[in-house]
């Protein structure tokens, strides 16, 4: 396999991770494995699946921590892609990037230090992922790494739309709208031209609507404003996450419910949202087929909720040309997708039913004043491109080949 990228996605209890094969003459990325490490304690469970998706592996391996997952990873590569096979360079989605991260960057031990640094903004995540970056550093120091930040494709929206209004101390401490998803947006942004070249540039919303949910408004590919904030617990209501809620709320849970900061982090990252109002699943398949009136009143809130945010986001805009579906469920849920489009009639947004029913590109009819559209994201993806894209800016191109 020439020049393959690793690309990393680590979690707590799981690491997700794509393998990207480099072709000779444009440097331009194909997909060659997807995997997934599950578990913890002595054992875990690895994954790995082939471009198509079909199963090329589903074993047991030794070790429940990133050292142990990436050492599973590059093992199992090694053993399937020859004795010498080693990546050309290894990829990381990291949720937060701060102020000072606002393009991808080569990690060193600078950059290391800084991503530490900004581990209370991402508790529940960063710590994750410098763990990851830590346990290659261990296992192979020669390859290198780059850092991709979620928070990057927001980076350069206008100042008003990054500010709280808090006193201006907290605001140059970092206190500010960051926004998150962004390798998600950047990708749809930069998939349009060849999947969608008919849809409208100018003013865009993408909803990327997943187990963590967040829209975007996008102006000749640019964000202008987005759902998400200071934290990726803003915006909309989501999995286990909460969304948006009254500053209030949170005194009233600490100082009349007694709830200590770290129960009250788990209430609003983990029994909140989905799973909190319908006391049953943080699974929208679940919730659809479900008769239970909780399960309708959850799925009720969040196509109320994203209705909202996107009347919010048109205001940024001002207007709207095309509406666009992504993630889990903005790509899977056509039920979630018609609803939202109906109640998105007064943007003149005309369903097609059929299409929408059927998984089509285009869900709204021909003569639509706003157009609605449905585009895979691909997140691993642009964390390879920019991935590859600082690896050959760092060193010449001839003799690559693993």
């Amino acid at each position: 396999m020439r020049d393959p990228i690793l690309v990393i996605n680590s979690g707590s209890s799981s690491l997700k991770f794509s393998v990207f094969e480099t072709t000779a003459a444009d440097r331009a990325l194909s997909l060659r494995l997807n995997g997934e490490i599950e578990g913890g304690g002595d054992r875990s469970k690895l994954k790995v699946a082939d471009a198509h998706g079909h199963s090329l592996d589903d074993q047991a391996v030794a070790g429940g921590d990133h050292d142990g997952w990436i050492g599973a990873i590059q093992n199992w590569f090694a053993a399937h892609m020859g004795g010498d096979a080693q990546f050309d360079g290894v990829g990381h989605r990291i949720v937060h990037g701060g102020e000072k991260y606002q393009q991808p960057m080569l990690i060193d031990d600078s950059v290391l230090a800084g991503l530490e640094e900004l581990v209370p903004l991402a508790p529940l995540h960063e710590p994750h992922q410098i763990a990851a970056i830590r346990a290659v550093i261990k296992s192979t120091p020669h390859v290198r790494q780059v850092a991709c930040f979620d928070t990057a494709f927001h980076a350069n929206q206008p100042k008003v739309a990054r500010e709280f209004a808090l006193p201006r101390e907290y605001t140059e401490r970092g206190i500010r709208r960051y926004g998150f998803h962004g390798l998600s947006y950047e990708y749809i942004v930069s998939a349009l031209p060849s999947v969608a070249p008919e849809c409208p540039r100018a003013r865009q919303v993408v909803a990327h609507l997943g187990n963590g949910a967040s829209m975007c408004a996008i102006a000749a590919g640019r964000s202008v404003a987005t759902t998400m904030g200071l934290t990726a617990l803003d915006g909309l209501p989501m999995g286990t996450r909460c969304g948006s809620l009254d500053p209030g709320a949170l005194l009233y849970l600490m100082q009349q419910e007694h709830l200590s900061p770290a129960a009250l982090e788990r209430l609003l990252y983990e029994r909140s949202g989905l799973l909190g109002v319908s006391g049953l699943s943080a699974d929208m398949r679940q919730l659809l087929a479900s008769t239970l009136p909780a399960a309708a009143e959850a799925v009720d809130l969040f196509v109320y909720r994203i209705g909202r945010e996107l009347g919010s986001l048109v205001a940024a805009l001002g207007g709207l040309d095309a509406l666009i579906f992504t993630g889990g469920i903005g790509e899977h849920a056509h039920q979630i997708r018609s609803r939202v489009c109906q109640q998105a009639g007064w943007l003149g947004v005309s369903l097609d039913e059929a299409a929408n029913e059927t998984g089509a590109l285009r869900i709204s009819k021909a003569g639509s004043p706003t157009s609605a559209w449905v585009v895979p994201t691909n997140e691993n993806l642009m964390v390879a491109r920019h991935t590859r894209r600082l690896l050959d800016a760092h060193k010449p191109l001839a003799g690559r080949s693993n």
